[in-house]
């Protein structure tokens, strides 16, 4: 049965950030957090999946439950500390190097979903190690009408292939940047990299391009959705998850996950993510309301209307 449910499983963390023009110091980070927050926008009945050790401050949490999103699922390790995460953005804010990771609690994590979310309609699977995406996935009661969304990235390719190829097998809806799109099916052409990525299991393959927007690849018919034109990109930390976010609060909020919804819900994603970096960290996830973020995706809708 169809439900607003959305269950999201992810890190929720520390990060410290160093860009060209600042320095974030220890702030709030996480997939878990970023796509929780954007996903906040949608009316959907959301709960996070994740483990924070003893020093993760009940501000940050409150953060989430008060955006209404329900943090039973989320362990606290007394004694333990959480995930952190410490990076270096070079001039041109494409690309970054880790400085420090440090798994702490992550790496003994064992994702508890909560009952009453076990039957959700939509399930976002931030990018952790596909053996804990796995657990979910068994935690989960049958629905027919679900949808299940990835994101993952080069380091489970390079570390937990197999595994990660058993979780994809019963993904709907991946999304991945173009470079591990390319990785992941061996190809260098996007369009036969988005054709062998269907084979292995999802029906919608989406393929981030950062600033020049994101791919939809659904059987033979792809569509182009374009990132907005910002002026001022602060910090593109949490873009993809805001992304994530925004695609997977709209499909829980909607009554049924065609390719029209899924094109619409990409929007969502796009509007979110281009929030997220005008501001460090998830500041501006937190500080923009409702009416913000769809005054931003009217900004999106206008730059795809040539009749304006």
């Amino acid at each position: 049965m169809k439900n607003n449910k959305l269950v999201i499983v992810g890190t929720m963390a520390f990060d410290e950030i160093i860009t060209p023009t600042a320095e974030s110091g220890k702030i709030l980070g996480g997939a878990a957090t970023y796509i929780g927050l954007a996903a906040a926008y949608a009316d959907a009945d959301i709960a996070a999946v994740s483990v924070v050790g003893e020093d993760f401050p009940e501000e940050h949490l409150s953060l989430l439950t008060n955006r209404g999103i329900d943090i039973s699922g989320v362990e606290q390790v007394m004694g333990g500390k959480s995930f952190y995460w410490k990076g270096k953005y070079h001039t041109n804010m494409n690309k970054r190097d880790t400085l420090d990771t440090q798994l702490n609690v992550l790496a003994d994590f064992n994702p508890t979903v909560p009952k009453k979310h076990r039957d959700a309609s939509v399930v976002m699977l931030g990018n952790l190690d596909p053996k804990v995406q796995r657990k979910v996935l068994d935690q989960l009661t049958p629905n027919p009408s679900r949808t299940v969304l990835l994101d993952t990235m080069n380091f489970w390719m390079d570390l937990e292939l197999a595994a990660l190829l058993d979780v994809i097998k019963e993904v709907d809806v991946i999304t991945i940047n173009d470079e591990e799109a390319m990785q992941l099916s061996g190809q260098t052409n996007l369009v036969l990299a988005a054709k062998a990525i269907h084979k292995m299991g999802p029906e919608f393959v989406i393929i981030k391009k950062g600033e020049h927007g994101a791919l939809l690849f659904y059987k033979d018919q792809p569509f182009f959705a374009p990132a907005l034109p910002l002026e001022n990109v602060v910090d593109p930390t949490g873009a993809g998850d805001s992304f994530a976010g925004g695609l997977s609060g709209y499909l829980a909020a909607q009554n049924t996950t065609t390719a029209p919804v899924i094109k619409k819900g990409i929007l969502y994603g796009t509007t979110a993510a281009s929030l997220c970096v005008g501001a460090m960290g998830t500041a501006n996830l937190v500080q923009s309301s409702k009416a913000d973020f769809l005054a931003q995706l009217q900004k999106l809708e206008r730059l795809r209307n040539i009749s304006a």
